[in-house]
Parts: structure tokens; C-alpha cells; sequence
């Protein structure tokens, strides 16, 4: 197991936090059909891209939330998701893996 990966953590937005449907938030690239989860470097500009992101106020209540990097992968892959690293315009840097 390399440690470096431990000791990465990314912010992202988590739908519904501490409920039973509690679940990341991801969406569907609308150009290529790839399913993703935004990933941020800080818990800043999660919240600034947060503000132009398509979502559910009013069903839904959102926080944004500090994961190891290593934890993201995994949930990602089990859904189906890849994981991009987003700017606060909510821009792709790019691919996290």
C-alpha cells in the first residue's frame, strides 16, 4: 500500500449527509456521456464552483465534504464514476486516478 495516497484528501459535495441516502454528488459529461464526480483542492472552491453547480435545493440539503483520496477512488469505481479534479468555474484540470 503506498502511503502517499493515504495522505491525499480532495473536497467534494455529498447529498443528503448523514442520512440513510446519503450519496457524493455526480454528474453526467452532457458532450461525451461520461459519468463523473467533481473533486476540488479546497473546500473554497468547492463551494465557489458549488454556487453554479445544477442541483436540488429544495428536496435536497448538500455539504461539502473532505475525502481521502484513496476512498473516492473506490466509491467511484463501484458506481461507475471517474473522478476529475474542477476549478471554482467548474472547469476540469483534470483526471483524478
Amino acid at each position: 500500500m503506498n502511503a502517499q495516497i493515504k495522505d491525499t484528501w480532495y473536497y467534494i459535495i455529498v447529498q443528503n449527509p448523514g442520512t440513510s441516502n446519503e450519496k457524493f454528488v455526480g454528474y453526467t459529461d452532457k458532450e461525451t456521456g461520461s459519468t463523473f464526480i467533481p473533486t476540488f483542492k479546497s473546500k473554497e472552491i468547492s463551494q465557489q464552483c458549488f454556487l453554479i453547480m445544477p442541483k436540488d435545493i429544495m428536496n435536497n440539503k448538500y455539504e461539502v465534504q473532505a475525502v481521502i483520496k484513496e476512498d473516492l477512488i473506490d466509491q467511484a469505481k463501484k458506481n461507475n464514476y471517474e473522478v476529475f479534479l474542477l476549478d471554482d468555474k467548474g472547469s476540469i484540470l483534470n483526471k483524478v486516478s
